[in-house]
């Protein structure tokens, strides 16, 4: 039984939030925490359910060792607000929108991912959908980052369990 949940949410669900996701799962299996920390990630749109990760992500990712060619993109369902301790925004716009689909007894649950990054200037991570490789190696950094504040984060939570 998992003992804390998070979901990863962007607008497509082939890109940043499979890429948060990837990242999350390596630091949280180099921690040994695989056995109470669950992730998964989600897009708001439904355009590309089903699909694996973009090719360029998927490029990036690999070069630094993460594997996104397993994930499939989902859609965001009212249910992962019971089901997850957080939901992760991307960005702003996804942010909103969660918050608006949240019941309001959850609302707390949904945050920006930067929110635990090192640079407290940087509330969005980049879309890189119509950009070159630069792009995903910036999501990649920010990820990076952000989830190592997160999993401080989830082991605190834990620790108050």
């Amino acid at each position: 039984m998992k003992n804390f949940a998070v979901c990863f949410v962007c607008l497509g669900n082939i890109c940043r939030s499979p890429t948060a996701e990837a990242v999350m799962r390596a630091q949280i299996d180099a921690a040994g925490l695989h056995e109470v920390i669950a992730v998964d990630s989600a897009g708001t749109g439904d355009w590309h359910v089903g699909e694996a990760p973009d090719a360029r992500a998927q490029q990036a990712a690999r070069r630094r060792g993460y594997d996104l060619s397993a994930l499939r993109a989902r859609q965001i369902a009212r249910e992962d607000f019971e089901r997850f301790d957080l939901l992760l925004a991307m960005d702003e716009n996804n942010l909103r929108y969660l918050q608006q689909l949240c019941p309001a007894q959850q609302r707390s649950k949904v945050r920006l991912l930067m929110e635990f990054g090192t640079d407290a200037r940087v509330r969005e991570v980049a879309d890189p959908y119509f950009g070159g490789a630069a792009g995903f190696e910036q999501v990649l950094d920010q990820c990076e980052d952000a989830c190592r504040g997160l999993l401080a984060h989830m082991r605190g939570a834990l620790a108050h369990a």
